[in-house]
């Protein structure tokens, strides 16, 4: 458990790190929520 909690902290701080803007973070988070729709929809 503390071991995937500290993965999702590293990619959390990675994926921040790579946009310049909150606007910048907030594209890609609605990108992922997309991606995960997608699958979801596909695995239906």
């Amino acid at each position: 458990m503390t071991r995937l909690i500290a993965l999702l902290l590293i990619a959390g701080t990675a994926m921040l790190a790579g946009c310049n803007t909150m606007a910048g973070a907030g594209q890609d988070i609605s990108k992922g929520g997309d991606a995960l729709t997608n699958s979801a929809d596909k695995a239906k």
